[in-house]
């Protein structure tokens, strides 16, 4: 069996405990196995491969893994101001139409307006923030407008 053969089946090989172990050091291993198969397929001799296959691993090791690494574990942007409002719950306190109207979310009174300038929601309704324009919420009623 050819070497560049045998760098592919171990590409595979680690390719395949990656997906088991979910390590990224082994990916990255078997990607460097890959580029000396690949390295070995256009002819290279095999000292030239297993160099190829140590640069790969030492590149992908040292410098790729702990890149990754950094990004997996970074935690997810909070949401602040206007935007942490989005999605929240708002009940309307007077009737918002296209005109405008008043709206309670998350303990705030805020001035609303319909997500849809046709509809209007009376008050006491439950209603979606959609967006938020300036200081004016758009929203959306829960269930059917009555």
């Amino acid at each position: 069996m050819e070497a560049w053969i045998a760098w592919l089946l171990l590409a595979a090989l680690l390719g395949l405990a990656e997906l088991l172990t979910l390590t990224l050091a082994l990916g990255l291993l078997a990607a460097a196995a890959l580029a000396a198969g690949l390295a070995g397929a256009l002819g290279l001799p095999l000292g030239a491969q297993a160099a190829v296959f140590a640069a790969g691993s030492v590149a992908g090791l040292a410098v790729v893994r702990p890149l990754a690494r950094r990004h997996v574990r970074r935690p997810p942007a909070l949401r602040s101001g206007t935007a942490a409002l989005v999605g929240r719950e708002a009940l309307t306190l007077t009737e918002v139409s296209r005109w405008g109207g008043r709206a309670r979310i998350g303990g705030e009174e805020w001035t609303a307006r319909p997500y849809d300038p046709d509809l209007v929601i009376p008050a006491g309704t439950p209603a979606d923030v959609l967006a938020i324009e300036g200081a004016t919420a758009l929203l959306h009623p829960l269930g059917e407008p009555s």
